[in-house]
């Protein structure tokens, strides 16, 4: 229940957004306010999300999200064995610039309320992509890609303790 009283509180406060896109829905507006509207990839689709909560000071305050160090209590003791499953999933940020966008690892599909996919989750554990030549990074647009990417020698990946709240945006985007 407290899950489902923060996801309507999420979609309460997106109602309008900082963004050149505008947003189709149906609930009724009492009060609104503005957040940034990000761009991502998952799976070279173009995504969409928020950034409302950060473990990390320093990230929180980059992102202007609010700094939850509480957050950090989800990242399990490693290694964790694979059949050990957590809230969080992966995302994957590019701390020295060559790429603006992050990488998610999955989203719900479909978007909204009929989503059935149990591998999505707003809990992010931030790993961060490092090209070892950034004159030869290019954009990466799945996870697929980082891994290629990884196999050729071209990145390293480095798993952090950071999570981030960063839900993906269920309504459908109107040009």
């Amino acid at each position: 229940m407290l899950i489902r009283s923060i996801l309507c509180l999420i979609t309460v406060l997106f109602l309008a957004s900082c963004s050149n896109y505008s947003v189709k829905n149906t609930q009724a507006k009492s009060d609104t306010v503005s957040l940034p509207l990000l761009h991502g990839w998952h799976d070279g689709e173009a995504v969409l999300y928020i950034t409302t909560d950060v473990s990390d000071q320093a990230v929180a305050k980059a992102e202007n999200a609010n700094y939850a160090p509480r957050l950090r209590d989800a990242v399990p003791n490693y290694p964790k064995p694979p059949q050990v499953k957590t809230v969080l999933e992966r995302v994957y940020a590019f701390p020295n610039g060559e790429q603006s966008k992050s990488v998610f690892a999955s989203v719900p599909e479909p978007l909204g309320h009929l989503s059935q996919d149990r591998h999505y989750s707003p809990l992010w554990l931030m790993y961060v992509v490092v090209w070892k030549e950034p004159s030869k990074a290019k954009e990466l647009t799945s996870e697929e890609a980082i891994f290629v990417a990884e196999d050729q020698g071209l990145v390293t990946i480095e798993r952090t303790d950071i999570v981030l709240n960063c839900p993906i945006i269920p309504f459908p985007i109107v040009d």
